[in-house]
């Protein structure tokens, strides 16, 4: 698994741009994810991808391809659900054809999100796709 300390900063930045916003982290959900046995992989995952349907917004963080992630983007997509991809993969077909915005880095979102790029992003609404 990938650090996942991108967390925090996200989350801060979210608590500086948006007040009152309520994260859901999924991971932070279910700390010792990697040792769960297939049963609940599958639960997890399922949770996971029923959250992102349901959620106001996703925040994807992407440093590298991963499966779970993209599968995470297309639901929220699908459900009509803007998604900020925080990733230097701005070219990989399912970032460009799911993401409503792709930012390089951490410092990119922070800029977004001071910027009001985050309420005017959920002020557009979005159709499910």
């Amino acid at each position: 698994m990938h650090a996942q300390d991108w967390r925090r900063e996200v989350i801060a930045s979210l608590a500086r741009h948006l007040p009152g916003a309520e994260v859901v982290d999924h991971v932070a959900r279910h700390p010792g994810a990697l040792a769960y046995d297939l049963p609940r992989i599958r639960a997890t995952l399922e949770e996971g991808f029923a959250g992102v349907r349901e959620a106001d917004l996703v925040v994807a963080w992407i440093p590298e391809a991963s499966m779970g992630t993209a599968i995470e983007i297309h639901e929220a997509r699908r459900a009509g659900v803007p998604v900020v991809a925080v990733t230097p993969l701005g070219v990989n077909w399912v970032v460009r054809a799911f993401a409503d915005v792709v930012l390089p880095d951490l410092a990119a979102f922070e800029a977004f999100a001071a910027g009001g790029g985050l309420e005017r992003l959920l002020a557009a609404g979005l159709a499910p796709a």
